[in-house]
C-alpha cells in the first residue's frame, strides 16, 4: 500500500497522469485515458466475510470469481449480478464501471450494494468512507459516489458490500411479442407482487425470470402462462456478459437509459430491451447526434458502449450545471487531474 501511495504522491507532485488498471477486463469501456499505467491488481484478497450479517469486505484487486465462489459456499450472491466481460474481472473494476446485470431492477445497482470504501485520492491520502453495516447511511455518501466514476476521483483499494441469499429456485418464461407489446407488459407486471427478478426482450421474444421457493413460484407460473425456457441460466449469462448473438453484430453498440415505459424508439438498427424497459441496447451505425437527440427527447441518455470509433465521446454530454458539479468533485478529490484523465469526459 505504501508503494502505491508514494507512486500517486509523486505523480501528483509532478502532475503526471495515471491509468488505473487491475484485471483489464473493461479497458474498452469509456473513452481512452492518458498516462502511465498504475497497476493495482496486487491488492487482492477477501478481508472479511460475515455471512450471517450479509456483508463482505475485499481488496479492490480481488477477482470477482473469487468473491462469488466464497459467497456460493454460503448460498449467497452479489445482489447486482455484475457483468465480468472477461475472466480477470475484479471487484474494483466492477465498482469503478458501475455496471449491473439483469437483476438490477429488483435488487438495486452496484452503487446500492456498497456500504463503504477505502480509497487513495489524488493527493495520495488514504481515506475511508462509509462502514460495514447496512444501516450506516448517515452523512454524505462518498463511498457510493465512487461507483461509476471510472477511477477519475480516486483509486478504490477496498470495499464492503452487502450480499443476498441465493434464491431456492429459478424459472424463466418466454413469450412471443413485438417490442411495444413486451414493454407494455413488462411495466404492467412490474406493478404486481410477482417474484420477477429479470425482464428482457430480444429477437421478438420477451423473457421473464422468476425466483423464489418452489411453493412461492407455483401460483405466479400458473397465472402468467408462457413457455418455460429450456436453457434459462445460459440465456441470462449470455445477456449479462454480452455473448448473445445480438451483441456480436458488427455495428456500434449503444446503451440507452430511458424511462421504462418509453415506447420503442424510431432509430435505425437492431434493438434489445433489458431491465423491464429501462435499459435498451441499440446496434447501429447511425450518427451519434441523431441517436443522442432522439434518446434525450424521450427523457434519457445514450452511451456509446462498444465501438471502434469513439470520437463522438463514450458518454452523453452533460448539461452545464451538472458538468460544473462533476468538475468541482474532480477538483476536490483529484486537484491535479492525474487519475484516468479523459476517460469520462474530455473536460477532466
Amino acid at each position: 500500500m505504501n508503494t502505491l501511495i508514494e507512486r500517486i504522491q509523486h505523480a501528483s507532485a509532478h502532475q503526471q497522469p495515471l491509468q488505473i488498471r487491475a484485471g483489464g477486463s473493461k479497458d474498452w469501456y469509456g473513452n481512452a485515458p492518458t498516462g502511465e499505467l498504475l497497476d493495482v491488481s496486487g491488492h487482492s484478497g477477501i478481508v472479511e466475510y460475515e455471512a450471517p450479517e450479509l456483508v463482505i469486505t475485499a481488496q479492490a484487486g480481488t477477482p470477482l470469481r473469487e468473491i462469488e465462489a466464497a459467497l456460493a459456499t454460503h448460498n449467497q450472491m452479489l445482489p447486482f449480478e455484475p457483468p465480468h466481460f472477461g475472466e480477470h474481472a475484479t471487484l474494483g473494476g466492477a465498482l469503478a464501471c458501475g455496471l449491473s446485470g439483469p437483476r438490477r431492477t429488483l435488487t438495486g445497482s452496484a452503487r446500492d450494494a456498497v456500504l463503504g470504501v477505502q480509497l487513495i485520492d489524488g493527493r495520495g491520502q488514504l481515506l475511508n468512507f462509509g462502514g460495514k453495516v447496512i444501516k450506516n447511511v448517515a452523512g454524505y455518501d462518498v463511498s457510493r459516489l465512487m461507483v461509476g466514476a471510472l477511477g477519475t476521483l480516486g483509486v478504490i483499494t477496498q470495499a464492503s458490500l452487502k450480499v443476498l441469499p441465493r434464491p431456492e429456485m429459478e424459472v424463466t418464461l418466454q413469450f412471443e411479442l413485438d417490442q411495444a407489446a413486451a414493454i407494455t407488459r413488462m411495466n404492467r407486471l412490474a406493478g404486481q407482487p410477482l417474484p420477477i427478478t429479470a425482464a428482457a426482450w430480444i429477437g421478438g421474444v420477451m423473457l421473464l425470470r422468476l425466483e423464489g421457493s418452489a411453493a412461492g413460484l407455483h401460483a405466479p407460473l400458473a397465472t402468467l402462462g408462457g413457455e418455460p425456457h429450456a436453457h434459462s441460466q445460459a440465456f441470462w449469462l449470455a445477456a449479462r456478459e454480452q455473448t448473445a448473438a445480438f451483441f456480436a453484430a458488427p455495428e456500434a453498440l449503444w446503451r440507452l437509459s430511458l424511462p421504462s415505459t418509453t415506447p420503442p424508439l424510431d432509430l435505425p438498427g437492431k434493438q434489445a430491451v433489458t431491465w423491464g424497459g429501462a435499459q435498451r441496447w441499440l446496434k447501429s451505425d447511425a450518427p451519434a447526434a441523431l441517436i443522442r437527440s432522439t434518446v434525450e427527447a424521450a427523457g434519457g441518455h445514450a452511451t456509446l458502449f462498444r465501438a471502434e470509433d469513439k470520437s463522438a465521446g463514450a458518454f452523453h454530454p452533460l448539461p452545464k450545471p451538472l458538468l460544473a458539479i462533476h468538475q468541482r468533485l474532480k477538483q476536490q478529490f483529484d486537484p491535479h487531474g492525474i487519475f484516468n484523465r479523459g476517460r469520462l469526459y474530455a473536460e477532466f
